[in-house]
Parts: structure tokens; sequence; C-alpha cells
């Protein structure tokens, strides 16, 4: 039974420590501490958008899991009732409750924020000042109307009436009208932690995530999403879904990435039925734990004096295409002073130099070589006494590159989605839109010959 938290000017939660430790969980107190031990402690598992509020501190009372939305300055949340034992957590998707408050928050945010996102500030306090007649009606007794019952671990859909007609659930809005259309976004965002040393292990995964947008007629139009994996291909873990979802099979919601005895070999097709609100929404998500990372690539820097002495070289995997909307490789020098002359050379592309931020950006361009593999070597000198810019983590030869790159119509040995993958169930023909992409985020090369941060997880 979902219970709707609001940040209104007028409620009360607005005072008590728990508000304020959910102000600290969202990063939106204390912006000049990076660091902040109760939230950003390496023991905890985030799980957005479920928080945990440790009510006591560590090893007292929580409050889980206590799902968030926030918009600006508005900030929506619930707390679902579970009704499990405390440890071990039940994964989050096979939580009806879950999927009901999310529903909930979802409904009440289109409400206060209307189509556009960004309401008038006086349109937004009518809404505001409406919002308590609004929950009467859509939430009595904290238990949302128009969704499904708690009856198993995944939610069903929505019946319709014995008459036939559908009933127009309090979370849409309204309906479409004209011509069908199905537009499906897959994205897969690969990390690494790469050292080029046999005493720490090189890390990679993948995070993706399928966004849809659906034109269909209908009050409860039926769409159906089916992913596919190559031969061989990793299955996907950490799977949560949009509650539109309607159902889903148990064994897909069980593969975990951070659980060391899952043993989980579902390896697809992963099928996702449901039935989807008027609004572009992020249908389910996942991570992947894949054999090879899509660029492979070497960092050693030699300090000498005044100097230091650079050799990269960055290899492109066979099976990723080789075409891109944007490939750069940064590559900063912290801790020393203001960067003199630069002597490098570069096998492919060409180099840019930003003296002020002690930095060189190598533009790779939208292709590589032939051979597949592109190399840097030169030399960087510094002069003058004032400082450059400073890192605290990056002191004496620990120092990284990091890459930034885009792959359209692409991804990396992965999940696959395609026009064959999409069903809508409708009288009129529906045109079908599907669209991949492989992007970078968090991708480093650490410098081979200095000491580097080891990191057991991404």
């Amino acid at each position: 039974m979902p219970n709707p938290w609001l940040e209104l000017s007028t409620w009360p939660f607005q005072r008590t420590a728990s508000y304020k430790l959910l102000l600290t969980e969202l990063g939106l107190v204390d912006a000049d501490k990076p660091y902040v031990e109760v939230r950003d402690d390496c023991a905890r598992q985030h799980r957005s958008p479920a928080v945990e509020l440790r009510l006591d501190g560590p090893g007292g009372r929580t409050l889980w899991p206590l799902l968030t939305f926030t918009q600006g300055a508005l900030i929506l949340a619930c707390l679902p009732l579970v009704e499990a034992p405390p440890e071990p957590r039940p994964p989050l998707p096979s939580l009806a409750s879950v999927s009901q408050g999310l529903a909930l928050l979802s409904g009440l945010q289109d409400f206060l924020c209307g189509p556009g996102g960004k309401p008038e500030p006086d349109v937004l306090a009518s809404r505001l000042a409406a919002l308590p007649s609004v929950l009467l009606q859509v939430c009595p007794l904290g238990r949302p109307l128009d969704t499904p019952p708690p009856a198993g671990s995944v939610p069903a859909a929505v019946a319709p009436s014995p008459g036939g007609a559908q009933k127009q659930p309090a979370w849409k809005a309204g309906v479409h009208r004209g011509r069908v259309v199905v537009s499906v976004a897959l994205t897969e965002k690969v990390r690494s932690m790469q050292y080029g040393k046999s005493s720490q292990q090189d890390i990679w995964d993948v995070y993706g995530m399928v966004m849809c947008k659906c034109e269909v007629e209908g009050v409860l139009p039926n769409v159906s999403v089916t992913l596919t994996l190559p031969p061989n291909g990793s299955p996907l873990q950490d799977i949560l879904v949009h509650p539109c979802v309607t159902s889903l099979d148990a064994s897909i919601l069980t593969a975990c990435s951070v659980d060391e005895n899952d043993c989980s070999a579902f390896s697809g097709p992963y099928k996702f039925p449901f039935s989807p609100p008027l609004e572009l929404f992020r249908l389910c998500s996942y991570t992947s734990q894949v054999p090879m990372p899509p660029i492979l690539g070497s960092y050693q820097l030699k300090a000498e004096e005044n100097h230091l002495k650079a050799n990269v070289v960055l290899k492109l995997h066979e099976s990723v295409k080789n075409s891109f909307e944007y490939y750069e490789a940064h590559i900063p020098f912290f801790n020393q002073n203001l960067m003199g002359s630069v002597e490098v050379k570069v096998s492919s592309g060409q180099l840019e130099v930003s003296k002020e931020k002690s930095l060189l950006v190598w533009v790779l361009g939208q292709k590589f070589p032939k051979s597949r593999e592109a190399a840097l070597e030169g030399t960087v000198h510094f002069s003058g006494t004032v400082a450059g810019p400073t890192d605290p983590l990056c002191t004496g030869l620990t120092a990284y590159i990091k890459l930034y790159f885009r792959v359209a119509d692409a991804v990396f040995r992965y999940c696959r989605v395609d026009q064959h993958s999409v069903q809508v169930y409708s009288s009129a023909k529906p045109r079908i839109v599907t669209t991949r992409e492989l992007v970078s985020s968090e991708y480093y090369i650490w410098n081979s010959t200095g000491d580097a941060p080891v990191s057991l997880k991404i």
C-alpha cells in the first residue's frame, strides 16, 4: 500500500529527520561534499529509483524501498508495503507493490507537470492545492485504484469489464487517435576500467536501456517487444521493467550481477508484453557481463625532467562496426605546472591541445584505420611556476585516458531488437521504427607504469 510522501511546504514531513536523509540520499544538500558516508559507502547497493534511508545509522532501522521521482524542485516519493522477510531482500521487479508505487508516482508526475514537463508556477501551485483531493480519489486508504492487485510476484494485466468495455486507468490521461506508430530505441552503455597490469584485472560491463514511444489507439492497447541475444551471448541481469508490463517469465527477474552464487542460464528471448502509456517511457533496463570490451587500450606514461613521455595504443574489437558518430580520447595531466610545448604524433585522426586545461584531446574521427589500431606517441613539456589543474587522485604517475564514443545502428555482440521483434495488436497496420546505439560511459584506461584505483565491481 504505497503511502505518498510529497514535497509540499505545508506538510510536516519537511521538518522530519527522514526528509533530511532523503535530500542527502538524492544529493540535494551538501553540494560541496562529493562524498557522504551514509550515501556513498561502497558496501551499499544503489537501486534507483528505490532508495534506502538509514534512520539510525548503519545497523539501525531503515526505510526501504522508498521510491522517488524528481523533476526540477519537485520530489515525489512513496513507500510501498513489502510483505516479505527483511533479509534477504527480494528483487524489486518481483514486488507488485513496487510496480504499483511507480505507476502512482508516474501518474502524479503527469498530473502535476503536464505533458510539457515544465508548468508555469501558478499552474503548478493550483495543481498542488488540488493534490489532496486527487489522492483521495486515485489512492483511497493508501491503495492506488486501477492498478493490478498484489496477487502474484509479477503484476497481471488490467482485465476488461464483463460488458467488453475497458475502464480508463487513473494513471493514463487520455487515448491516442490517429496513425499507429511504435518507436523502440535500444541504447547500450559500456563501462570499462583497464589497467594493463597482470596484477590488476581489467573489468567492464554493459548497461542497456529500451525506450519506447507508442502511438496506438485504444484504452489499453497490447504491444510486445522481444529482445534477443546472439549465439553464446551473455544472459541479461538486473532486469527492471516499467509498471505497464503485463506479464513476465519469473526466470527473467532472477539473474543478479551482485549475487556471486547466481547460476541463471536463461539466455532469451526476452519478451515484454505491455499496455503502453502515451508518453515516452523506459520499457526495461538491464546489465550484461560480456567477454571483451569494444576497445582495448594501453597507456604508458614515464616522467623525466620537466616533461612526460606518453605512449598510447587503442585497438577496436573485430565485432564492432567501424563507423562512429564521434570518437575522442581525452588525456589530462594533473598536478603539474602549466603545459608548455607538445611534441606528440598520432597515427590516425588529429590532436587538439588545451594548455590552460593541461589536456590533450585525440580526435580519432569516424573510423579506425583498416588495421583497427591507432597509436599516439610523444613528449609533453611543462614550464613556468604557475600550477595547472589539480586532482587529489592523480598524483605521481597515476594518470588515465577517458574515451568518448558513439556507434549508431549497432550494438557490441549484445542485445538486439528490430522491426520483427515488435508486435502491435491493432486493427490498423502499424509503422514500427527501431534504433540501436552503443555509447561509452566511464570508459577509462589507466597508466600501466603508475598506481591506479581498483574497482571490484562497476
